[in-house]
Protein backbone atom coordinates (compact mmCIF):
# COMPACT_ATOMS: atom_id res chain seq x y z
CA UNK A 1 0.00 0.00 0.00
CA UNK A 2 0.87 3.23 -0.52
CA UNK A 3 -0.09 6.90 0.35
CA UNK A 4 -2.58 7.89 -2.67
CA UNK A 5 -4.06 11.05 -1.56
CA UNK A 6 -4.65 13.93 1.20
CA UNK A 7 -7.62 14.83 2.36
CA UNK A 8 -8.71 17.86 4.93
CA UNK A 9 -11.64 16.56 6.21
CA UNK A 10 -12.90 12.47 7.64
CA UNK A 11 -16.23 13.11 5.23
CA UNK A 12 -14.69 13.56 1.79
CA UNK A 13 -11.64 10.77 3.37
CA UNK A 14 -14.02 8.26 4.31
CA UNK A 15 -15.93 8.62 0.92
CA UNK A 16 -12.32 8.29 -0.91
CA UNK A 17 -11.74 5.07 1.01
CA UNK A 18 -15.12 3.72 -0.03
CA UNK A 19 -14.28 4.33 -3.65
CA UNK A 20 -11.15 2.51 -4.04
CA UNK A 21 -10.67 -1.03 -4.33
CA UNK A 22 -8.52 -3.69 -2.77
CA UNK A 23 -6.26 -3.40 0.35
CA UNK A 24 -6.48 0.31 1.93
CA UNK A 25 -6.06 2.20 5.28
CA UNK A 26 -7.39 5.63 6.68
CA UNK A 27 -5.02 7.05 9.07
CA UNK A 28 -5.40 10.28 10.72
CA UNK A 29 -2.68 13.00 11.45
CA UNK A 30 -2.59 15.90 13.31
CA UNK A 31 -0.54 18.94 11.89
CA UNK A 32 -0.83 21.75 14.65
CA UNK A 33 -4.12 22.50 15.36
CA UNK A 34 -5.46 20.95 11.90
CA UNK A 35 -6.10 17.11 11.29
CA UNK A 36 -5.32 15.46 8.15
CA UNK A 37 -6.36 11.85 6.91
CA UNK A 38 -4.00 10.28 4.52
CA UNK A 39 -6.03 7.64 2.18
CA UNK A 40 -3.34 4.47 1.73
CA UNK A 41 -4.05 1.77 -0.94
CA UNK A 42 -2.90 -0.18 -4.02
CA UNK A 43 -1.92 2.24 -6.74
CA UNK A 44 -3.59 1.42 -9.63
CA UNK A 45 -5.24 3.29 -12.61
CA UNK A 46 -8.54 2.38 -11.68
CA UNK A 47 -8.44 3.91 -8.16
CA UNK A 48 -6.70 7.09 -9.47
CA UNK A 49 -9.95 6.77 -12.05
CA UNK A 50 -12.43 6.69 -9.29
CA UNK A 51 -10.96 9.44 -7.04
CA UNK A 52 -10.67 11.60 -9.76
CA UNK A 53 -7.09 12.21 -9.62
CA UNK A 54 -4.45 12.93 -12.74
CA UNK A 55 -7.04 14.31 -14.93
CA UNK A 56 -8.21 10.67 -15.84
CA UNK A 57 -11.13 11.54 -16.28
CA UNK A 58 -10.75 13.95 -18.94
CA UNK A 59 -8.20 11.45 -20.44
CA UNK A 60 -11.64 8.97 -21.30
CA UNK A 61 -13.15 11.95 -22.75
CA UNK A 62 -9.83 12.60 -25.43
CA UNK A 63 -9.79 9.28 -25.75
CA UNK A 64 -12.74 7.93 -26.87
CA UNK A 65 -13.05 11.42 -28.82
CA UNK A 66 -10.08 10.10 -30.58
CA UNK A 67 -10.98 6.70 -31.38
CA UNK A 68 -14.41 7.76 -32.54
CA UNK A 69 -12.01 9.87 -35.44
CA UNK A 70 -13.65 13.34 -33.84
CA UNK A 71 -11.31 16.31 -33.21
CA UNK A 72 -9.75 16.62 -30.08
CA UNK A 73 -7.55 18.83 -27.76
CA UNK A 74 -4.03 16.96 -28.71
CA UNK A 75 -1.99 19.72 -26.60
CA UNK A 76 -4.16 18.55 -23.32
CA UNK A 77 -3.84 14.99 -23.75
CA UNK A 78 -0.14 15.59 -24.14
CA UNK A 79 -0.07 17.66 -20.99
CA UNK A 80 -1.89 14.32 -19.02
CA UNK A 81 0.32 12.18 -20.19
CA UNK A 82 3.36 13.85 -19.27
CA UNK A 83 1.18 14.37 -15.74
CA UNK A 84 0.76 10.63 -15.78
CA UNK A 85 4.75 9.21 -17.01
CA UNK A 86 5.61 11.44 -13.58
CA UNK A 87 2.69 9.28 -11.32
CA UNK A 88 3.60 6.35 -12.80
CA UNK A 89 7.31 6.48 -12.34
CA UNK A 90 6.30 7.48 -8.87
CA UNK A 91 3.97 4.30 -7.81
CA UNK A 92 5.64 1.96 -10.46
CA UNK A 93 2.69 1.45 -12.42
CA UNK A 94 2.93 1.17 -16.18
CA UNK A 95 0.49 3.62 -18.09
CA UNK A 96 -1.15 1.06 -20.60
CA UNK A 97 -0.17 1.76 -24.23
CA UNK A 98 -3.42 2.76 -25.88
CA UNK A 99 -3.39 5.92 -23.91
CA UNK A 100 -0.35 7.04 -25.16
Amino acid sequence: MKLLNTYEDRESAEKAAQLITGSKRLASERDSTEVIYNLFGEPSWGNFYRLGMFNLPVLQQLLDARKAGLPYDQNKHAEIISMLKYAAKQFEIEIPQHWL
